[in-house]
């Protein structure tokens, strides 16, 4: 019997009710910094974890979060990743060193956030915040899914986490003006309800289309006052809307704010609790599910599915990657159509449908009745 979580239950009371679902995963959680929320998620995951991977863009501060961490006595190993999450290139380049790890990851937690701020384009030419927010852990989620789902078993699925926001019902996504930033009419907060709309789509999306595979949630982790709140262009907006008072503190009277521990805890309910598996796709506060706060907007699944294809082709496709859902025949070394084309010989069945990682699997008939996922031989392109 697992114990029921609310608004003041702290990370290190969900990592202990879930220590058994934690013991040997291989964990990767984006935005790692000192005085955040996934330095306490990545503190608490590490006393029962194999392997924490914590990541930033900063490489000095990556090495003070994993002293820092180290310092809390023997458990996971620590392995630090660089990665600017603004920059589709730089995420390319870190997607491609975690492809190159021995060990599958079992769990990713896209956390890290840009702060709101001013309006400011990404190195692509994208509004930061939409950058930073959804088209870099989007593109960073999809080229990873190859250790994602080498982790899959008998009795484990992967999971993929999005931590979103109740901010999202601020605003919402603009599918006219997506990717389209202009500076004459940007607000930072209606930017900011768009990104986290976006991931709670692209949750509920990712779990569609995995079929199982894996599955994604996206959280509420509550009104926390961290090292983002303190980052100058954001702190001035948060005192324009009341968030923070004049001298920077927490509003204390307008809103109701949470800890550090207790903001991280909705997250590794999230990644570990499994009484969310018959939940895929779901939107998580105060460490369990609450469908019923989403906005409209972010609940409408023809949107999210949209917003999927119109994200695939602002990231651009990928250069090639060796899994996806496939034809098992194709994968088992028997040629495919697509195969036989390119090598000048007859096909064995019917070519399998290739094209985004979570698109539709192959429908031939040896398939429709026993389809699974397999890695295909890695000298086989696959786009996503």
């Amino acid at each position: 019997m697992y114990p029921t979580f609310d608004f003041n239950t702290t990370a290190e009371e969900v990592a202990t009710a879930f220590a058994e679902q934690i013991k040997g995963k291989n964990v990767l959680i984006t935005g790692t910094s000192l005085n955040s929320l996934g330095f306490e998620t990545a503190r608490v995951v590490a006393k029962y974890a194999n392997l924490v991977i914590i990541t930033g863009y900063n490489t000095e501060r990556l090495k003070l979060a994993r002293a820092e961490l180290q310092k809390e006595g023997p458990h996971a190993e620590i392995r630090p990743l660089v990665i600017d999450l603004a920059s589709l290139k730089d995420v390319r380049r870190a997607a491609a060193e975690v492809n190159a790890y021995a060990e599958p990851i079992h769990v990713l937690v896209n956390n890290a956030a840009a702060a709101v701020g001013d309006f400011k384009l990404s190195p692509e030419g994208y509004e930061n915040q939409l950058a930073t927010d959804h088209l870099g852990p989007f593109l960073f989620t999809a080229l990873i899914a190859p250790k994602l789902l080498a982790a899959r078993t008998e009795t484990f699925t992967p999971r993929v986490i999005f931590v979103s926001s109740l901010a999202h019902l601020f605003g919402g996504v603009s599918l006219e003006t997506w990717g389209k930033p202009d500076p004459a009419s940007y607000d930072s907060m209606a930017a900011y309800a768009q990104a986290k709309t976006a991931n709670i789509l692209t949750a509920a999306e990712l779990s569609r289309r995995a079929k199982g595979a894996l599955k994604s949630y996206s959280l509420h982790p509550g009104i926390i006052f961290t090292n983002i709140n303190q980052k100058e262009e954001s702190a001035e907006k948060q005192k324009e809307l009341g968030i923070l008072l004049p001298d920077g503190s927490p509003n204390l009277e307008k809103y109701q704010w949470k800890s550090i521990p207790e903001g991280s805890a909705t997250t590794v309910a999230a990644a570990f609790d499994p009484r969310l598996e018959d939940s895929p796709g779901a939107f998580l506060d105060d460490s369990k599910v609450a469908n019923d706060k989403r906005s409209p907007q972010a609940a409408d699944s023809a949107l999210a599915a949209r917003l999927w294809e119109i994200t695939e082709e602002l990231v651009g496709t990928p250069p090639f990657t060796s899994f996806g859902i496939f034809c098992l025949v194709g994968s088992t070394g028997r040629l495919s159509a697509a195969q036989a084309e390119a090598e000048d010989r007859e096909p064995e069945h019917e070519a399998p449908q290739l094209g985004s990682i979570f698109r539709e699997a192959c429908e031939c008939d040896w398939c429709k009745t026993e389809l699974v996922l397999a890695i295909a031989p890695a000298e086989i392109p696959l786009r996503l």
